[in-house]
C-alpha cells in the first residue's frame, strides 16, 4: 500500500507543481498538504470501486469496520447495514467474522480467529477472513505459514490482496497506525508469500506426472 500510494503522489504532485500557482473552487490557494489529501483521496475513492469483487458478507464487514473498527456497534445498526448488503447478522456470525451477544457485535480480531482454518473446507468463505487469517498467519508464524494458507486460496488470493489495500487505505485515513501497519505488512511481504506459495506446490505438481 505504501508503494501504490508512492505511485499515485508521484503523477498527482507533478500536476500540482506544473503551474505557479493551484486554485480550489472557491478561488483559495491549494497547500501541498492539501493536495495530497486530495490525492489520497481519490485514491480511496479508486480501491473503494473494487468492492464489487468482494462477497456481501466481506461488503458488510468492510463497511462496519469503516465506522468502528473492532469495537462494538450496537445490533440493530449492523442489521440495518446487513440489509443493505444483501447478508443477516446470524449469516456473518455463521462465518466466523462477528460475535453478536446482549444487543452487540464486534468483528474479530485476527488474533481471535481459528487457527485451523482451512478456506477450501470453509461452507461459508469469505476474502474479509481470508486477508486477517493472512494477517494472523504472518504474525504468528511469518511468511512461510502466511504462503501456505495462499496456496490454498489459489486464485481467490489476488482479491484478497485487494481487500488488503483497501483495509490499508482505510486505516491510515483514519489515524489507525496499529491495524495499517499490519495491512500494510501483509502487502509489503505479499510478493515473497506468493513466491514461497509456488515453491511449496511445485513438489506436489512434479508427483503427479
Amino acid at each position: 500500500p505504501v508503494d501504490l500510494a508512492q505511485a499515485a503522489i508521484g503523477p498527482g504532485m507533478a500536476v500540482y507543481t506544473r503551474y505557479a500557482g493551484v486554485l480550489d473552487a472557491e478561488g483559495n490557494p491549494v497547500t501541498v498538504r492539501e493536495a495530497l489529501a486530495l490525492i489520497n483521496q481519490v485514491l480511496d475513492e479508486a480501491l473503494a470501486e473494487q468492492e464489487g469483487d468482494f462477497d456481501p458478507d466481506t461488503r458488510w464487514a468492510l463497511a462496519w469496520f469503516e465506522q468502528f473498527g473492532f469495537g462494538e456497534g450496537e445490533f440493530g445498526v449492523a442489521e440495518t447495514l446487513s440489509k443493505a448488503k444483501n447478508t443477516s447478522v446470524e449469516g456473518l456470525v455463521e462465518a466466523g467474522i462477528l460475535e453478536s451477544r446482549r444487543g452487540k457485535v464486534r468483528l474479530l480480531k485476527p488474533e481471535e480467529l481459528p487457527g485451523d482454518w482451512d478456506p477450501v473446507r470453509d461452507g461459508r468463505f469469505t476474502y474479509w477472513e481470508a486477508v486477517h487469517q493472512l494477517v494472523r498467519r504472518l504474525e504468528t508464524g511469518g511468511e512461510m505459514a502466511a504462503a501456505d494458507l495462499l496456496a490454498k486460496l489459489g486464485s481467490r488470493g489476488d482479491t484478497a490482496r485487494e481487500l488488503a489495500y483497501r483495509l490499508y487505505a482505510l486505516c491510515e485515513r483514519k489515524g489507525w497506525s496499529k491495524e495499517a501497519l499490519s495491512y500494510n505488512a501483509l502487502v509489503q511481504s505479499w510478493p515473497e508469500i506468493a513466491r514461497l506459495s509456488q515453491e511449496g506446490k511445485a513438489p506436489a505438481q512434479t508427483e503427479l506426472f
